[in-house]
């Protein structure tokens, strides 16, 4: 009887060749809808523009060309300067995003703090209610004196309430109380329990935390405009868009001028937009294979082995 249920639990559990293929073709076809629109945003990048005016978007076009990329690489070594600044502030305020957010959510986690209610409340009301735009221009510029300066565009963007109650709720299902525990009765610190035990059992979700702030300080573009005048701390994001913006000015001012209209004709207008979407797409996409496993590890989180 024992070996019947066996092997009838395993006929339950298996899927057939049929099935199998039928599953894959149809995850295939999910994950080429999701690719297949910056794909064709990247055969438009590389389409002449003469061409794309004539035939309209096609998904191979009548004649290649980079005369859209050697637009945006006109700017030099503003391009490359911009690129640096975004990287720089990428990387520096995810680190600094994590270490605060790790340790805010890791203090409201535990039941043995006393104040984990009032700084839980605490981080919930900042998530409805907001100072406005007036305020927090005025504490980062004025009071701070953080404008034209690289730290406007990382510290406002430092902490997340809602990646905090993320970490929170990760922390709390993830990391046993039991295991703290131990390592207290052990002699373990605090900061010692938080460095060895509890950042080994939450990378899964401490990678997702990091991959939303990543994108997040990598599309940035809004603080720069509201902080940043000096063109040596411009980033990606804000230099591609003042591109965008010098494009719509001579097209609504074309009529209006001779050397306008003759600045238009030479200019690839959508094949560089969509060069600029590659430009500023492209290097983030490269981040995914890092937090790849640990988004791998997160799905088996709680999982019990037979």
């Amino acid at each position: 009887m024992a070996q019947a249920g066996l092997v009838k639990k395993r006929d339950f559990h298996h899927v057939s060749n049929g099935w199998n293929v039928i599953m894959n073709i149809i995850a295939g076809l999910f994950a080429l809808i999701c690719v297949f629109p910056f794909i064709f945003v990247v055969i438009i990048s590389f389409t002449d523009e003469k061409a794309l005016a004539r035939d309209g978007y096609r998904l191979i076009p009548a004649e290649w060309s980079l005369a859209a990329y050697q637009f945006v690489w006109q700017s030099g070594d503003t391009l490359l300067r911009a690129y640096g600044v975004t990287i720089l502030v990428t990387v520096l305020g995810t680190i600094i995003s994590l270490i605060l957010m790790s340790l805010y959510a890791y203090a409201i986690s535990r039941k043995s703090f006393r104040y984990r209610r009032f700084f839980s409340i605490f981080a919930i009301l900042t998530m409805l209610f907001n100072g406005g735009m007036i305020p927090t221009y005025m504490v980062v510029s004025q009071l701070l004196g953080l404008k034209d300066t690289v730290w406007a565009l990382i510290l406002p963007l430092a902490m997340n309430a809602f990646y905090i109650m993320i970490l929170r709720t990760f922390y709390s299902t993830s990391v046993p109380d039991a295991v703290i525990e131990s390592a207290r009765i052990d002699g373990a610190g605090e900061f010692y329990t938080f460095m060895k035990i509890v950042i080994p059992l939450s990378l899964p979700g401490l990678a997702t935390i990091g991959l939303f702030s990543t994108l997040g300080y990598w599309n940035d573009w809004f603080n720069a405009l509201l902080y940043i005048d000096n063109p040596n701390l411009v980033p990606l994001q804000s230099m591609l868009m003042r591109i965008e913006s010098s494009i719509q000015f001579i097209q609504q001012n074309s009529a209006n001028s001779s050397m306008s209209l003759a600045a238009m004709q030479s200019i690839p207008q959508d094949t560089s937009r969509m060069a600029m979407v590659v430009l500023a797409t492209l290097p983030i996409i490269f981040a995914y294979p890092f937090f790849q496993r640990y988004f791998v590890q997160g799905l088996t989180v709680g999982a019990v082995k037979e």
